[in-house]
């Protein structure tokens, strides 16, 4: 093996250089914003891997104890071993679980290419570090401050011999010098704690305040003694007037050399807050899995006619929204979320009309046609996938603009994540099991924690985690709080999850994978989308579950004599849909009541039913004979149905009996339609005939419209549907994670441009070539080098720009030049291609090694 491969790499390139391309995988699938575009070599790699929006983005998707490790490394000595670093993070005590958990969270770091080196050198990337250090704008996480080099690097010479003398230190020739004198003393255990114990009692009170963090305090012009005593030491040092520093090798000796005052190595264990029989479990979820479609079915039959409008920024208004939740007799909250849940469905959306109004799609046709189950499938999957948030309906953007439900501004990137994640934990729990809430948000703040001061109820993972646990119960997923069966088999999930505490410490391993390309907890990593035939297969699963558990629909109701009918249970669509025209729902449950009014049964005569149609559908459908009153209300309804008839002109009425007419012009509340008599049998309104029909209707008659051919025109319910409309795509997390075949390419180019760049080239009599620089030499230099390289069979260097301008470094063998093209054979894309000569901007011989 030659020098350069056991030798230690000196940068992160180096060290990316040395890995395999497993490895390379690990990191580009942890942080596959790296490959966005594809990177020309390794040190573009190794130089977009350091940019600040990057590290950002890898710092803030690990866990709690993988960032207490980088924090560590940041105040650490730059390079510091692993000892150093095992000593920040167990303290001068053995700490087992941390000497445990170390590893691991150092080969995540080193993965995803924030951490390089081996263990005797190990470097924190150089932007992490500046993320993470501690500074008077920012301070550190462990609570740390500045070193005492740092802290004195202001300080007069002489002060700093005083310093040095008040340590009981021999004195120093130089500033440099005795500042490493006093840091040796601070780090050395026994002289500092010999240092300490000549300390007044309130000189070490105030350490203790300052140990574990913010390392700053006030004095005043005239310290008290015993901070003077903590000054003539260093272990208090003036940074600005009035202002003092705990440095931060005396702070780590307060601490026992720990950098955190409780290190998380191991992640919190999901309690169960009970547990119930699995049958009970799933019961209980396919009840409110039935209640969940129906929800939707109501909530868009009541839109059938055409929904509310749309705003002119977008989405519904308060209004809407409230009249909405009365309608579905729910709080507008769980309102909301059907609303949002069947837009992202595409089972409603905008018609695109000029007065635009939202609507049934056509789509919504089809998933009536589909079983429950599959009906409940459909919904559940959107949920899982979906990025729009409904428990952010009310609140406002940055701008403080309100967010309303189906309106811009409710998509967030990360929901679909923590919901798998959520789900996952459950998943992990015995069946029956119901986690304690308060568990789960625990390990979600310790898979994926807050940097900075936020606190945890502005943290909106832990709000979305706190929406999925109740929307999951709202959808059916879970039942009395637990994972239900069908659920589980959503998720992809094995049916009978062993217990993941059974041997190991609470919480340690039930997530950590067993393969060996992933160390890491899988809250490192975006999980990579599933393929649509695993989804289809975990689809087609939890439907085949959850099927048996649904009620059976009923073709019959029971009809009482106080108008009224009783659906024991779900009714099947075409008795529901007839049912729903008939009479008017009063009641829901375990039993639905309708009540049959003059109104509902003058909606079905509308619909194209005549009375000897509906005496014959509740004659079929009734378990109990059909009550007279009911038969009485039908025919006298059915009497008075179309005798009046309104058409267009601007509008008329016309009915056969005079008398009739001479009625509605004697009634006051005809006044507003502002009729007048053209003919005996005929009455014209300065009114449409919608409303002339809804003012007529208001005064108690029961009028039919017309058409201009003189027919009843026959009106349905779900004549209103928008043109055909897809569902809104999920706003994705960052670039995709990429799949193994774009990984394989992108490894294979990203190594075959490494290999152009970092050739061996021969040197030239002109000044070298800056890193990345392309060659450059005249046309008649590249045609004669190009020439005697098709003779020699050598391989060249290039530097080519193609026909979009983009240029690159390429090393090619050419085979043959004419026409002013070369043919090669191209090492960089491993494969033969043909080259513009005029596109060559130079060419270079390679070096014999």
């Amino acid at each position: 093996m030659s020098e350069h491969q056991t030798a230690a790499p000196r940068s992160l390139a180096e060290a990316l250089r040395a890995r395999d391309d497993a490895s390379l995988a690990a990191l580009l699938r942890a942080r596959p914003d790296l490959i966005t575009p594809v990177p020309t070599d390794l040190t573009q790699l190794a130089t977009r891997a350091g940019t600040r929006a990057s590290v950002v983005r890898a710092l803030e998707r690990l866990d709690r104890f993988a960032l207490q490790t980088a924090e560590a490394l940041a105040v650490a000595g730059d390079p510091a071993t692993y000892g150093e670093l095992l000593g920040l993070m167990a303290g001068d005590e053995p700490d087992p679980a941390v000497a445990a958990a170390l590893p691991r969270a150092l080969a995540g770091l080193r993965e995803q290419a924030l951490v390089w080196g081996d263990d005797d050198r190990l470097r924190l990337v150089r932007t992490a570090r500046e993320l993470l250090a501690p500074g008077p704008q920012h301070p550190s996480p462990t609570g740390l401050g500045p070193t005492l080099r740092e802290a004195t690097a202001g300080m007069s010479p002489g002060r700093i011999q005083e310093l040095v003398a008040a340590a009981g230190l021999p004195s120093t020739h130089d500033p440099v010098s005795a500042v490493a004198a006093l840091t040796g003393l601070f780090t050395d255990r026994a002289r500092m704690a010999e240092l300490l114990g000549e300390a007044p009692e309130e000189s070490r009170q105030v350490l203790g305040r300052l140990m574990w963090g913010p390392p700053y305090g006030q004095v005043t012009a005239e310290p008290a003694a015993h901070l003077r005593w903590l000054l003539d030491r260093a272990l208090l040092v003036p940074t600005t007037p009035g202002t003092v520093v705990l440095p931060r090798e005396a702070a780590l000796h307060l601490r026992g050399g720990r950098a955190h005052r409780a290190p998380e190595p191991v992640p919190p264990a999901v309690a169960p807050a009970a547990v119930h029989p699995a049958r009970a479990v799933d019961a209980t979820a396919a009840g409110q899995a039935y209640a969940a479609t129906a929800t939707v079915e109501e909530l868009l039959k009541d839109w059938h006619e055409g929904g509310p409008p749309v705003l002119r920024s977008g989405g519904l208004s308060v209004r809407d929204l409230k009249r909405t939740a009365v309608a579905l007799d729910l709080p507008e909250p769980l309102a909301a979320f059907w609303v949002e849940l069947a837009y992202c469905a595409g089972l409603l959306a905008s018609d695109g009309e000029a007065d635009e109004r939202y609507a049934a799609t056509p789509a919504y046709d089809e998933w009536l046609e589909r079983p429950p189950a599959e009906r409940w499938a459909l919904l559940a999957e959107t949920w899982l996938a979906a990025t729009r948030t409904p428990g952010l309906v009310g609140g406002r953007d940055a701008k403080e603009r309100p967010l309303s439900a189906l309106g811009p501004g409710l998509d967030r990137s990360a929901a679909p994540e923590v919901r798998h994640r959520v789900l996952g934990l459950l998943a992990a729990l015995p069946e029956g099991t119901a986690p304690d809430r308060e568990s789960v948000l625990a390990r979600l703040r310790w898979e994926r924690p807050l940097r900075g001061p936020q606190r945890h109820d502005d943290d909106l993972r832990t709000r979305l985690a706190e929406w999925t646990l109740q929307e999951a119960e709202l959808l059916g997923v879970t039942g009395r709080g637990a994972l239900a069966g069908h659920g589980r088999a959503l998720l992809g999930h094995p049916p009978e999850p062993t217990d993941p505490h059974a041997d190991a410490p609470a919480g340690a391993e039930d997530d950590i994978p067993d393969t060996p390309g992933d160390k890491l907890p899988v809250a490192h990593h975006r999980p990579a989308p599933a393929a649509p035939v695993a989804r289809a297969a975990a689809s087609a699963a939890a439907v085949r579950l959850l099927a048996p558990l649904l009620p059976e629909p009923l073709d019959h109701v029971l009809l009482q004599a106080d108008l009224t009918a009783v659906a024991p249970g779900p009714l099947r669509r075409p008795l529901a849909e007839t049912l729903d025209v008939l009479a008017d729902v009063e009641s829901k449950g375990g039993a639905t009541v309708y009540r049959f009014t003059p109104a509902s049964v003058r909606r079905a005569l509308d619909a194209g039913r005549t009375a000897s149609d509906l005496h014959a559908f509740l004659a079929e459908h009734s378990r109990t004979p059909v009550p007279q009153p009911l038969t009485y209300l039908i025919d006298d309804v059915a009497r008075r149905h179309g005798r009046l008839r309104v058409g267009a002109a601007s509008a008329y009425v016309r009915c056969d009996d005079d008398a009739l007419l001479n009625e509605i012009m004697a009634d006051k509340r005809a006044a507003g339609l502002r009729l007048r008599r053209l003919a005996p049998t005929v009455l014209a309104a300065q009114a449409d005939p919608a409303a002339l029909l809804e003012g007529l209707r208001a005064m108690g008659f029961a009028p039919a419209a017309e058409s201009a051919e003189g027919d009843v025109l026959i009106t349905r319910s779900d004549a209103r549907r928008t043109p055909p409309r897809t569902a809104p795509e999920p706003v994705p997390d960052g670039p995709p994670v990429p799949d193994a075949t774009l990984l394989a390419a992108a490894i294979r180019a990203v190594r075959a441009g490494d290999v152009a760049s970092t050739a061996p080239r021969k040197p030239v009599d002109s000044a070298p070539l800056a890193a990345g620089e392309l060659p450059r030499t005249s046309s008649a230099e590249t045609l004669a080098t190009m020439q005697a390289a098709v003779l020699t069979g050598e391989a060249v260097w290039i530097g080519y720009v193609n026909a979009e301008g983009a240029a690159s470094q390429r090393v090619i063998a050419p085979v043959r030049v004419e026409g002013g093209f070369v043919t090669a054979y191209d090492h960089t894309a491993d494969e033969v291609r043909t080259y513009p000569l005029h596109r060559i901007t130079g060419v270079a011989e390679l070096a014999d090694d």
